[in-house]
């Protein structure tokens, strides 16, 4: 019997089992661990907690039983709860029951383990749950790490030279070797023969801890009922009435549609559409949110949502469509071109062209909550996006992408409503669009220029032209700029909330006229904290009207949600957006509360709050929306006055195919208040 001995982290620098294990399973391809099913990941990050506390001389095991030695706290957070568990139970169990019981603490301990590799700057967060190598300057030596290697290299080159060059494994190596042979992903990390795969045999089976969890690992992930399990509930069917008859349906309010059809159904539900066979499940609460968020990339493919958009395009996919490993690598490589900084960069360039375009405004005029405010925000974005003037085309783009989404995505319209005369010329624009972009983005055109998102776009298919072709670029070059759509309808509903609560307009005026007191400003200045009524406006407005609904996928493995078993090719609706009109998350969801963001309340600190999508999927320049957003809110107050210009409209929300603020809604410009400076 070989008995556990202290860890020797306790005594160095080094990292602890489980970051060493999360690191060897990290794909950088994909920015997630490799795929390993979530009840197998769950039971081989409980059974490296079980190993590493008993390499802390806090458990024992041996072929019958775990063992508690010792149930003084480690002072880590993410393994004192364990060690609390395991003691609270008398009777003895074997590693097998432990490595299963303890399975729910597993999502747990991973997010303290990249949350604190995160800190380490070991790892990079990116936006959509992924995570890379980030450069280690200033840390490599505190994990015994030469300045050439990274923390990683260091953790896989260790276990490489105990499979592949016989060096002597220690105990804490050996348990990591049969922990990741028992996930069965070595031959992802390493190129593997016949005898370095005895070698792995070999090794996994030489210290007693290490044996023990991994074949408790191995026989919990073998169990089919553990894996789809018997007793899941029935998928509760709402009656088409529940839907079609719903005030919030009238009114146009998905998320408080959602929200009350969840409270009646429970979280999961299933709405089946008239002259459809396909079944429509619903994920709509806290719990499917954060669940979605976490484990939505192992189950659900958002392909065969996109693919008639894509057909309607002309291209064979999009970044919307893809999954897995490409979807990361092409988020990654178009990531900075929609980051914050690519638009604060440009910031005094943004303030001019909106300045042009508002000059020519006029006291007494009415302007629209969805035209006007998407005619402004495109004379910002066309620019930033594709350095080229699009304001005489914008509605005609918009028109057409509008058409396109309700009938190849929604289907809400038949395909012949994309043969009509208007669209057909609609569609003749939008050539005309990207004929524009290739024509002022050659080399010699764009030489000393700012790069735009275009040249991201076309950067990338110059120099991997198979990952994204020519014959590809329909989708990124014409739809860009729905970010007007997007922004100009999110900015109509965020001054419409202004204009109907008169005493945060005065707060907000008050912060737009301290902040441009001197002239234009720069991205310092719009900092959450340096504009604080502004930027938690935006907040509740985002909660009140967020624009993107809901999320539409299909489900690719079959999966368990909320004890509902959820079957492969169901098409999948995440709701993420319901919970921003429930009321024990957000009390009194109907009133515009922006103190729900200050502490203690912090009601928006989860995934309940979702504005901008949840999981893989979520909106890449979310960053950059929520500075121009707060640019753009200011300006108005700071250069106008506005009220409305009419009694509301009953229906505020344009539903379909995204939420927009009715064009009912008009804002007349009663006084102009400072004139244009720079």
């Amino acid at each position: 019997m070989i008995t556990a001995t202290p860890d020797p982290s306790t005594h160095t620098k080094t990292l602890s089992l489980t970051e060493d294990l999360i690191l060897m399973l990290l794909n950088e391809e994909s920015g997630f661990f490799y795929q390993v099913p979530g009840w197998a990941l769950s039971c081989t990050i409980s059974g490296a907690a079980i190993a590493q506390l008993s390499l802390l001389s806090r458990l024992h095991s041996d072929s019958d039983s775990l063992i508690l030695l010792d149930d003084s706290k480690t002072g880590d957070p993410a393994l004192d709860p364990v060690l609390e568990e395991i003691a609270s139970e008398s009777e003895q169990h074997n590693v097998q029951y432990w490595v299963e019981r303890l399975a729910p603490h597993a999502e747990s301990i991973i997010d303290r383990r990249l949350e604190h590799l995160v800190e380490k700057r070991i790892l990079r967060h990116h936006a959509g749950e992924f995570w890379t190598l980030a450069p280690n300057t200033g840390q490599l030596d505190e994990y015994m790490v030469s300045r050439e290697g990274s923390v990683v290299d260091f953790v896989r080159t260790r276990i490489s030279r105990v499979i592949f060059e016989n060096e002597i494994p220690d105990p804490r190596d050996m348990i990591i070797i049969s922990l990741v042979n028992a996930c069965g992903v070595f031959g992802y990390i390493f190129e593997l023969d016949e005898q370095s795969r005895a070698r792995i045999e070999f090794i996994s089976n030489l210290d007693e801890i290490g044996r023990s969890i991994a074949t408790a690992v191995t026989q919990s992930v073998a169990s089919p009922l553990l894996q789809h399990p018997p007793l899941t509930k029935r998928v509760p069917k709402a009656p088409l009435r529940h839907l079609l008859f719903n005030r919030h349906m009238r009114e146009g309010n998905l998320p408080a549609l959602f929200a009350d059809l969840a409270a009646r159904h429970g979280p999961v539900f299933e709405i089946t559409p008239p002259f459809q066979k396909e079944r429509t499940i619903y994920l709509a609460g806290p719990e499917t949110n954060q669940w979605a968020h976490k484990h939505g990339r192992m189950y659900f493919r958002a392909k065969e949502y996109f693919q008639k958009l894509e057909e309607i395009y002309g291209v064979s996919r999009s970044i919307h469509s893809m999954d897995g490993a490409d979807h990361f690598r092409y988020r990654k490589a178009m990531s900075p071109s929609y980051s914050r900084e690519a638009l604060t960069d440009r910031l005094d360039e943004v303030q001019r062209n909106a300045h042009a375009h508002m000059a020519n405004w006029q006291v007494g005029e009415d302007l629209t909550a969805c035209t006007n405010m998407r005619e402004l925000m495109n004379t910002q974005i066309s620019p930033l996006l594709i350095s080229t003037e699009t304001q005489d085309i914008i509605n005609e783009v918009i028109d057409y992408k509008v058409r396109a989404l309700n009938v190849g995505l929604l289907k809400v319209l038949p395909d012949l409503m994309l043969k009509t005369p208007k669209i057909r010329r609609n569609a003749r624009t939008v050539a005309e669009l990207i004929a524009r972009v290739q024509r002022t983005h050659t080399p010699a055109q764009r030489l000393g220029k700012p790069r735009d998102v275009a040249d991201g776009y076309l950067g990338l298919n110059a120099s991997d032209p198979q990952f994204l072709p020519e014959s590809d670029l329909g989708v990124p070059l014409g739809t860009m700029l729905m970010a007007s759509m997007y922004l100009g309808d999110q900015l109509g509903f965020a001054l419409y909330a202004l204009v109907t609560h008169p005493e945060l307009y005065e707060r907000v005026t008050a912060e737009a006229d301290a902040l441009f007191a001197d002239g234009n400003v720069d991205g310092e200045a719009i900092r959450p904290d340096k504009i604080d009524v502004t930027h938690r406006v935006l907040m509740e407005t985002l909660r009140m009207y967020p624009i993107v609904a809901m999320a539409m996928k299909h489900i690719m493995n079959t999966c368990v949600v909320e004890g509902f078993e959820l079957p492969v090719g169901a098409r999948v609706v995440v709701a993420s957006t319901a919970t921003h009109y429930m009321e024990d998350i957000f009390p009194d969801p109907w009133t515009f509360d922006i103190d729900r963001y200050l502490p203690p309340r912090d009601e928006h600190l989860s995934t309940a709050y979702a504005p901008y999508g949840l999981g893989t999927h979520a909106c890449m320049g979310f960053r950059w929306s929520e500075v121009q957003l707060a640019l753009n809110l200011l300006m108005l107050a700071h250069y106008f006055k506005f009220e409305l210009g009419a009694e509301p409209p009953k229906r505020l929300i344009n539903s379909f195919p995204s939420q927009s603020p009715s064009n009912k809604i008009l804002f007349r410009i009663v006084e102009q208040r400072h004139e244009f400076r720079t």
